[in-house]
Order: structure tokens, then C-alpha cells, then sequence
């Protein structure tokens, strides 16, 4: 890949380079360093979804594309050539029983791409083959014992999983609910999920934190265990000092005010992390700021004024790609969650905090406008190739014939069946 991005480079490094240097000069008459927001823009990091790097669907079905990963293996090749291109996305989070592996085969993979891991995904949302209790109803919350019990010790296990390649986290999300109102008493319910995540809890290593992720609806449409925000506070405030609270941003209703719920899960010291996706109706899974640029630099606004050496946030990307190549959109995301990032970066926070003590709405909105709407691309682009990764990331994939390449020794997928992954 390295030879296409040198070439693809060459190409546009005079032009990178004027624009760099025009916006250089207009950043500077508002009294900002762009070789320091560059050298910013360095240090941003997100994680890609090994599951990710396939193909996803719906509930009616599923199209597969062509030279899909047929294992974790395959995986790790395509976040290889996502990092190697945006220079953003350094680590892969795992999804056990999806990715289960050798550790060590695992490690020596990711190697050879320069990858590291990220948090840790159990799976009690769907039966496996062989598994000895279905989890139709419910997975950590059952009524039965030993189908809880199973729930917690495949937790565990993907938390020793974990320690062996490096990793030290473990997001829980569950499916687990109710469709119909009577299903099942919601309080003791609870109680059942507190009791399973207080065993997983205390097997967390001293150094691991435990991420609570809520979702209003789906798979359970009349309630959900751990539906929003509040009730994933409850759950990390009573389990300990290292729960956490993880948000995706499609998991809430429309029109919700993600970035308050930002602001009050920083202000109680128990935000973990984000799964990055944008949606139009629901838990969409569409790819990072294609709907709402606007809301995740909102987002970015709130994390970049709480930056402090104790705010150590695990960010990752959370898509389902239905109609396009997952490296590309994968891609996408990760630049476009960087330039959210940015865009933050260049708030004149001194003017905000002084329109917001003077009651002044019209130009506090107008500050943040001014730093949304400039253009950082000559910024990111610069930071990318001083990394050794691509000015233009999707055009030196295409130029490069990956996906045709790996095509020839991946077998086509069978379509059949529903399912988003």
C-alpha cells in the first residue's frame, strides 16, 4: 500500500500545500496556530470494529459484498489498511464469540500492522452453536440461574481474552427486555442484571474499567433493561470506581440532546467512552457524520472543554454498512470524527465563556458556528501525510485495487437470511 501512497501523494502535495499555507494565514488573523492544531490533530486516535470490516444488513436482509472477511484474520488485514491510510484508527475492538482466536496469533497479526486493541464486546444478545442456554428471553437479567450464570462466565472469559492481547476494557450491551407489557416485572428484572454485572465487576483486573452501554429500544421494543443514560449511571455508580458509562450515539430517541448527556456523565466522573455513527430515525448505524455533522461537533465541544489528564475516554466506531465498502466508510468515520475533533479545537473558548456570562445566545451560537464552518481539510490532510498515511485515503484505496485483490482469495458470502451482522 505504501507504493500507492506515495504515488496518490505526489499528486497533490503542491496543492495540499497551498491550502495549507491559505489557511495557515486566515487561522492566524483569528490567533490560532494551525501547525499546533495540526500537531493536534496527530494525537487523535479511534478504534475501528473488527466487525465492522463486513458487511452489514437489516432485519429482511442481508446483500454481501465482494472479498468480505472470512475471520478475524482477514479483519485485521482491513483495519491494517485503514490505519496505514487515515493514520487515525490505531487500535481494533474485539467482538468474542466473533473473534474468537489464539491470543497470540491475534498479537502477531495485528503486529505486522502496527495495530493495538480496544475495548473488549461480549455477546449474550444471540445464541452460538452448541450453547446450552438460549437467550430468547434475556441473557444477564433470565430468570434462570444457570442461563445468567453462562451470561457472566462468557464475560468473563472475553475479559481474559482481553488481558492476554493487551486490552483493558469490557463493553456490555444487552438485548435484554420485554415486547409486550406484563412480560416480565421490570424491578426484579433489574435486580437480576445488577447481581450478573456485579460478578463480572469483580473479575475486572485492578487496571480494566467496565462500560455500561444503554439502548432505548430493539431487540426488546416495549422495555429495555438498560435504556438511557440515567439508568447506565445508576448501574456504574453502583457497581464502583471502575464502571463507566459508554454512549453510541444511535441509541437514543430522535432529537435527543446527546451533548447535555455528555456534559452530565463528565460532571459526575463517569464517562467511559463513545461508539460513533450517525442516524435519521433510530439506532440507523449510518456512517459518522453523514446526517448530523453538527451534533457530533456539539459533542466534541463538550469533550474538548472538560480535556484533563483524568478524562481517558475509549472512542470507537459502531456502523453497520448495508450498500457501501466497509474500508471506505470505515475510512470516512474516521475522518470525519477527526474533523469534528478539530473543529472543536478551534472554539475560541475565552469569547464563548464570555457571551455565555453576559447572556449574549446570538453570539455564543455564532462562536461555535465560526469554528464548525471552517474548512480544516488542508489540516487533517497535512497531519495524514506527515504520518505516512494518505492525503486522500478513498481515492488511494480505489487506485490501489485492494477489495478486487483480496476478492480472489475470499469466497463470496452466501446472502441468504436477515441480521445486521
Amino acid at each position: 500500500m505504501k507504493n500507492y501512497i506515495d504515488a496518490e501523494n505526489a499528486k497533490r502535495i503542491d496543492a495540499l500545500n497551498a491550502d495549507y499555507n491559505a489557511l495557515a494565514e486566515h487561522l492566524d488573523r483569528r490567533g490560532i496556530d494551525a501547525n499546533a492544531i495540526k500537531e493536534r490533530a496527530k494525537t487523535f486516535a479511534v478504534a475501528v470494529p473488527s466487525w465492522g470490516t463486513g458487511t452489514g444488513g437489516t432485519r429482511f436482509a442481508r446483500f454481501p459484498g465482494e472479498g468480505e472477511p472470512r475471520d478475524i484474520f482477514d479483519k485485521l488485514d482491513d483495519c491494517g489498511v485503514i490505519h496505514g491510510l487515515t493514520r487515525a484508527t490505531p487500535n481494533v475492538s474485539l467482538h468474542i464469540p466473533w473473534d474468537q482466536a489464539d491470543p497470540k496469533a491475534l498479537l502477531a497479526k495485528a503486529n505486522e500492522h502496527g495495530l493495538g486493541f480496544d475495548a473488549m464486546n461480549s455477546n449474550t444478545f444471540q445464541d452460538q452453536p452448541n450453547q446450552a442456554h438460549s437467550y430468547k428471553f434475556g441473557s444477564l437479567s433470565h430468570v434462570d440461574a444457570a442461563t445468567r450464570q453462562q451470561a457472566i462466565d462468557h464475560n468473563v472469559a472475553c475479559i481474559e481474552i482481553g488481558q492476554a492481547i493487551g486490552s483493558s476494557a469490557l463493553t456490555v450491551w444487552i438485548g435484554d427486555g420485554s415486547n409486550f407489557p406484563g412480560q416480565t416485572h421490570m424491578g426484579r428484572q433489574f435486580d437480576r442484571y445488577m447481581a450478573s454485572m456485579q460478578e463480572i465487576y469483580g473479575a475486572l483486573p485492578d487496571d480494566w474499567q467496565l462500560f455500561s452501554e444503554h439502548k432505548m429500544y430493539e431487540p426488546a421494543f416495549y422495555s429495555t433493561v438498560v435504556q438511557d443514560w440515567g439508568t447506565s449511571l445508576m448501574i456504574a455508580q453502583e457497581l464502583g470506581e471502575k464502571a463507566k458509562c459508554l454512549v453510541d450515539l444511535g441509541h437514543h430517541a430522535p432529537n435527543v440532546n446527546i451533548e447535555m448527556i455528555v456534559s452530565r456523565l463528565i460532571r459526575a466522573g463517569k464517562l467511559g467512552g463513545f461508539h460513533f455513527n450517525d442516524s435519521k430515525y433510530g439506532d440507523d448505524d449510518l456512517d459518522s457524520g453523514t446526517i448530523d455533522p453538527y451534533r457530533m461537533f456539539l459533542v466534541w465541544n463538550e469533550l474538548v472543554d472538560a480535556e484533563s489528564p483524568d478524562l481517558n475516554l475509549s472512542h470507537m466506531i459502531d456502523q453497520s454498512h448495508n450498500v457501501t465498502d466497509p474500508i471506505e466508510s470505515l475510512m470516512i468515520s474516521a475522518m470525519e470524527i477527526q474533523r469534528a475533533f478539530v473543529q472543536a479545537s478551534l472554539v475560541n473558548r475565552d469569547a464563548l465563556a464570555g457571551y455565555q456570562s453576559d447572556n449574549d445566545a446570538l453570539m455564543a451560537s455564532a462562536t461555535l458556528r465560526q469554528a464548525f464552518r471552517t474548512d480544516v481539510d488542508p489540516i487533517l490532510q497535512m497531519a495524514r501525510f506527515e504520518t505516512g498515511g494518505a492525503i486522500a485515503p478513498i481515492m488511494t484505496y480505489r487506485a490501489s485495487g485492494y477489495r478486487a485483490k483480496v476478492s480472489e482469495t475470499r469466497p463470496k458470502v452466501s446472502g441468504a437470511g436477515g441480521g445486521i451482522v
